[in-house]
């Protein structure tokens, strides 16, 4: 007979986390393993893998936009979890740059494939486990930009607005179920994102032939920019923070802000009028692309 109680020692927990090359996942992988979570790390590449099984940690290999590695990353879960899985932290993803009448069908398709589609895939695949046990923790990392939009990341902006839609709509399916659901919304955080995204934006983005060309060259310099590009940004630590309580309290907060410009935005969006907020946004992304 399958326990319903969750397991009272972190050790006994295993936490699958996605995307832990860099950045978010790699520290918060760090960081549940401090705390004694069974922590298995996952990332796309092998040479990824590699790098974090030689730092200690359990690391598998998983491709968000492949079905077949999505479901190969389960198996292999299971089998180093002992059959069960306390809780998923769905952190993978990446930025696609680029005004939207740049933006092809293909690269639109490609941004979602990893920021939604794989993120809910492996989700469904989790889900049947966790109502087996009849305990469990989703939790999913949103962003600032999954509440607001701003010019030049409307892939990035549509894939963090859909993900808060089937997010809110998951969490109210699963009342009852004994499995919690999360967004954690953290703004700006010291990570290889922005640099990923100036990989995406050379690869997709024919900058010499947009309507946009004077910005773009203005934004390749923040793009390339070491060091923290806007004000308020927090270390990764921030996040792993409001990872341990949506893992540990007794009741898991529907949605964690993280940074500044996320407590502000979430007030503002509610507070103003859309050309009001449409005049801020505005004006901070003139300010960002100086």
């Amino acid at each position: 007979m399958v326990s319903s109680i969750p397991p009272s020692s972190p050790h006994e927990r295993t936490v699958l986390i996605t995307g832990c090359s860099s950045g978010i996942g790699q520290c918060v992988a760090r960081g549940l393993k401090t705390h004694g979570y069974k922590v298995i790390a996952s990332a796309r590449k092998k040479e990824d893998v590699s790098r974090l099984q030689a730092e200690g940690l359990t690391a598998i290999q998983l491709d968000l936009a492949d079905p077949a590695s999505i479901k190969h990353a389960v198996e292999e879960t299971l089998q180093l979890g002992h059959g069960k899985i306390f809780a998923l932290f769905n952190n993978g993803a990446y930025g696609q740059p680029g005004a939207v009448e740049d933006l092809s069908r293909e690269v639109l398709r490609q941004q979602f494939e990893t920021n939604l589609f794989g993120t809910v895939e492996l989700t469904n695949q989790i889900i049947p486990i966790m109502r087996k046990q009849g305990y469990g923790r989703i939790i999913q990392n949103s962003s600032v930009l999954g509440l607001i939009a701003l010019p030049y990341r409307g892939a990035y902006n549509a894939s963090k607005f859909a993900l808060e839609g089937i997010t809110d709509t998951l969490r109210l399916e699963l009342t009852g179920s004994g499995i919690s659901v999360s967004l954690i919304e953290p703004g700006p955080i010291e990570s290889r994102f922005r640099k990923n995204a100036f990989i995406a934006y050379q690869q997709h983005i024919d900058a010499r032939n947009s309507a946009h060309r004077d910005t773009y060259e203005k934004m390749e310099t923040r793009l390339k920019k070491e060091g923290p590009a806007a004000p308020f940004t927090l270390p990764p630590e921030a996040v792993l923070k409001k990872v341990i309580h949506a893992l540990e309290s007794r009741r898991p907060r529907p949605r964690y802000y993280v940074t500044f410009p996320t407590y502000l935005f979430g007030v503002l969006r509610r507070l103003c009028s859309t050309r009001w907020l449409d005049k801020i946004l505005f004006k901070i992304s003139s300010n960002e692309n100086k």
